[in-house]
């Protein structure tokens, strides 16, 4: 998989969007970045796409851009030209593809049945877009498809909503879902770009479903934790579990054996994509202790620490 496509994977929603004016171009791209999606698929639908992309990749280049409704070689390098990253077709051209593989950039054709994964597969491409993804049997039909094409991931779009986001995000072989509800085509039109910045920070919130796990404290010793997570249990019955660093007090509070990050102590978040918990942060221009992130048995990243402390607490993530 291209870099390319490992960044869309952290970010995990792709917004799909369709700029009619050009005018729309520079406060549609500001308005998902400051909704924490530095990311989008312009569709090659409307005669201003190209300059979209032009403007969007120039007045904004933090900002992944791709062309999607990709429909011949010729848009390709127009795109390619404007500034996009990568190309989404809604169907699998395989001159368009060849077309871009051969050059070296990023495709996902839309495939709707075994036939075109395996047109996809002799055309040398490990990610597809599973397009109308609903319509043609939403997340039931790529797990069934999945099983028999074990290199294949999948990048959904189509139907997709806050509503069932993640119950594709959840399938380890999905990347990322496309999406147009939160830059839905009146709400552009109307100029309402704060209530589009208001959508795509829900939908980031809805995916990454942050939660308070625990909050920590610095003990001096583990004599004097013993005695901190006693005072827990005595006051509120929360039962006590030992660690080899610390002892929790019930679910909500750890203290530590001794002093580890943090001032006072730390705070600890759940959430249901850590690594794109962490993308998004960085996104936002948060500092992550790279240093402390620990790892799982199978290697996927199960807790990290960001850099700045709020309040005297430092602050850590965790893998739900």
């Amino acid at each position: 998989m291209s870099n390319v496509l490992e960044q869309i994977g952290a970010y995990g929603i792709v917004p799909v969007v369709v700029i009619n004016k050009i005018e729309e171009a520079k406060p549609l791209a500001k308005a998902l970045c400051d909704g924490g999606l530095p990311v989008a698929e312009v569709t090659f639908r409307t005669a201003c796409a190209k300059e979209a992309i032009s403007i969007m990749a120039k007045e904004f280049p933090e900002m992944l851009i791709g062309a999607g409704t990709v429909l011949t070689t010729e848009q390709v390098d127009e795109a390619v030209e404007a500034g996009a990253k990568f190309i989404v077709s809604p169907g699998l051209n395989p001159k368009v593809v060849k077309y871009c593989v051969d050059k070296g950039i990023p495709v996902t054709p839309g495939c709707a049945n075994p036939s075109d994964i395996e047109q996809a597969i002799e055309l040398g491409l490990n990610v597809v877009k599973i397009f109308p993804a609903e319509a043609v049997g939403g997340i039931k039909l790529i797990k069934s498809m999945a099983g028999p094409y074990t290199n294949m991931k999948f990048m959904p779009t189509g139907g997709i909503n806050a509503k069932n986001l993640n119950d594709y995000l959840s399938f380890d072989r999905i990347i990322a879902c496309g999406g147009s509800w939160m830059v839905d085509p009146s709400l552009v039109a109307a100029g309402e770009f704060d209530k589009i910045t208001e959508m795509t920070r829900e939908a980031v919130t809805q995916m990454l479903g942050f939660e308070l796990a625990h909050v920590g404290i610095n003990a001096e010793s583990e004599a004097a934790a013993s005695e901190i997570a006693a005072g827990f249990d005595g006051l509120f019955n929360t039962s006590i579990k030992e660690g080899n660093s610390s002892i929790f007090a019930g679910k909500g509070i750890e203290v530590m054996k001794s002093p580890y990050l943090g001032a006072k102590g730390h705070i600890a978040y759940k959430t249901n994509y850590i690594e794109r918990a962490v993308a998004y942060l960085k996104a936002k221009g948060v500092k992550i202790n790279e240093e402390s992130a620990k790892y799982n048995a199978k290697g996927k990243l199960a807790a990290i620490y960001l850099e700045e402390e709020i309040g005297g607490f430092a602050i850590h993530l965790l893998q739900k």
